[in-house]
């Protein structure tokens, strides 16, 4: 391991300022901001900090929080749904099940619902697990204050997040059954794989055509999806994995057109999180690192 704290830690920061902003580049572009200002602070004082994990964590979230706040203008203009950017994540992600959860499209679309400071105060205590004291310098509220947010956003998102823990082997088969029903244009067998209740969101941010309002039931998603296979263009759709779960890869004629998360409950897709936005698509030929 490095001597210096920020390489050592620069995965963790990098994965906190993602699960506060949803956005690969502006977590990269907040954990650049606190490389600055830790090689900023000079040799001397950098020597001085006690706990540097807990002091670039307070740096991030300080960072991250400003970010969010100015995103959540730009996000007034955005056309159509907003879903985060997919991460492209290694095995390691998958079998740390608390960190696979906490990075997945359907946490992520649940932390948009909180107000910033709520949604650092989540993700510090309920993913990293740091001390209410630390999240209170780092948010600038009293710990005091802070265990409140924390209660209520525990339970705002305990509403809303999917309790259901489907094992490794049956995603793959629901997978493996989705992806063979979409090649082929088989509308029964997508009705067979898909929850009554099914909901698609898309994100093509205004630069390709997508859905602007989720689509929901069985029967009219399945009637979309089947048009893949009859589309007249050469499409393949492959699996893989996107934010620790299982996922959807679509290429139009050799090319990447778009990717879906999926959601699987008691063996049926609950919920597919399609992002086509061509910005959103530039990390994909590489696993991120994220680390707790």
């Amino acid at each position: 391991m490095t001597d210096d704290p920020f390489v050592a830690h620069r995965n963790l920061l990098f994965t906190v300022a993602y699960e506060m902003l949803g956005s690969a580049a502006d977590a990269e572009d907040v954990v650049q901001e606190t490389w600055l200002r830790w090689a900023g602070a000079g040799a001397a004082a950098r020597a001085d900090v006690r706990d540097p994990r807990a002091y670039l964590v307070r740096i991030v979230t300080r960072q991250a929080l400003n970010r969010l706040r100015t995103m959540a203008r730009r996000r007034e203009d955005y056309v159509g749904e907003w879903l985060p950017e997919p991460l492209l994540t290694s095995p390691d992600v998958a079998e740390d099940v608390e960190l696979a959860e906490s990075v997945s499209f359907a946490m992520l679309t649940v932390l948009e619902t909180l107000g910033p400071t709520e949604r650092a105060v989540f993700v510090l205590r309920e993913v990293f697990e740091t001390p209410y004291d630390e999240i209170a310098e780092a948010v600038g509220k009293t710990p005091a204050g802070v265990r409140q947010i924390a209660h209520r956003a525990r339970e705002h998102v305990a509403a809303r997040r999917p309790r259901v823990q489907v094992s490794r082997a049956e995603q793959n088969a629901v997978v493996e059954r989705f992806l063979a029903a979409v090649r082929g244009g088989d509308l029964a067998e997508l009705l067979d794989v898909l929850a009554p209740d099914v909901v698609v969101v898309a994100d093509g941010g205004g630069f390709v055509e997508a859905a602007t309002r989720p689509i929901k039931g069985a029967r009219r998603v399945s009637k979309v999806l089947s048009l893949v296979a009859t589309s007249g263009v050469d499409v393949e759709v492959l699996p893989m994995r996107l934010n620790g779960g299982p996922a959807a890869r679509f290429d139009l004629d050799g090319e990447l057109y778009g990717v879906a998360s999926l959601v699987i409950e008691d063996g049926l897709i609950t919920a597919i999180y399609a992002v086509a936005n061509p910005h959103k698509l530039a990390r994909l030929d590489e696993a991120v690192e994220l680390s707790r």
